[in-house]
């Protein structure tokens, strides 16, 4: 994460991305990009393929066609170090490590940056610091991992990957497990990091409403292509969300802010229950 601010973060961008498990293709000719200083949500219904087109950007699974570009230079042809040093990638599940600190495990993310000799890494300890209060895990620092709470473990990696310290910020629903004041405030330290920090961040959410509020471009998916991409308002529209679903989805703006509610049987009128 550039708490530096720099002048020129970098821009992320894919071009007809194709992504096969097998014989079965799960993302097709998909096009997009992920601008710096904003937040690109990918949203869509189980299986539409916003995880897998995500872990390939992050080189997690390799495309079949089209390719992934930083600032217009290939992604393939970085060093995996050269990679870890530009992009960061919060997944969707990761092990809790046994035997040791919150500090021990945020201080990973600081690997890419240790010299390959000495293992020096002057800027590691300020990185960890800085990353442990955005997530406010600060007070945790000395506990062993492995006492904390799902909730906790979440947010202690995503201090990891901000003690990372890239340019790019990639996160697959990093608000799993969590309450929902921990959710407003990773959310919250998201929309920060774009808009204070440059950073270009790019992330996969299952609540509509969340999508709507932090991001500035959103990519909805439909069976692994791209059914529409834009501004909240231009993509969130009940149109577009009921055809994705695959049930009525009613779209409402209030305070500048797009909202959305699904529509099924549990919202039909239901029949008088008679008394005794």
């Amino acid at each position: 994460m550039p708490f530096k601010n720099p002048a020129a973060p970098p821009t992320l961008t894919a071009t007809g991305l194709g992504v096969s498990y097998g014989s079965r293709r799960v993302i097709d000719s998909a096009s997009f990009g992920l601008a710096a200083g904003t937040v690109t949500a990918l949203v869509g219904p189980n299986g539409s393929g916003k995880s897998t087109l995500l872990r390939s950007i992050a080189r997690l699974h390799a495309p079949d066609a089209g390719s992934v570009a930083l600032d217009g230079a290939d992604v393939s042809t970085l060093s995996p170090r050269d990679f870890a040093r530009s992009i960061s990638l919060l997944a969707q599940s990761r092990p809790v490590p046994g035997g040791l600190t919150v500090r021990e495990v945020v201080s990973f993310g600081r690997h890419p940056h240790r010299s390959r000799w000495t293992g020096q890494d002057a800027g590691g300890p300020a990185a960890v610091d800085r990353a442990l209060d955005l997530t406010r895990t600060a007070g945790l620092a000395d506990r062993p991992v492995a006492a904390l709470s799902g909730g906790q473990v979440q947010r202690v990696w995503l201090a990891g990957c901000l003690a990372q310290d890239t340019g790019v910020l990639l996160l697959d629903e990093p608000t799993t497990y969590l309450d929902l004041r921990y959710q407003v405030e990773i959310l919250d330290v998201i929309r920060d990091l774009a808009t204070h920090h440059g950073v270009t961040v790019g992330v996969v959410l299952h609540d509509l409403d969340q999508a709507a509020a932090i991001s500035d471009h959103v990519v909805l998916l439909e069976d692994g292509a791209i059914l529409a991409q834009g501004t909240p308002w231009e993509v969130l529209t009940s149109e577009n969300l009921s055809r994705a679903y695959g049930v009525r989805v009613d779209v409402t703006v209030a305070d500048g802010t797009v909202h959305t509610r699904a529509v099924g049987r549990h919202n039909a009128p239901r029949a008088a229950v008679p008394t005794p």
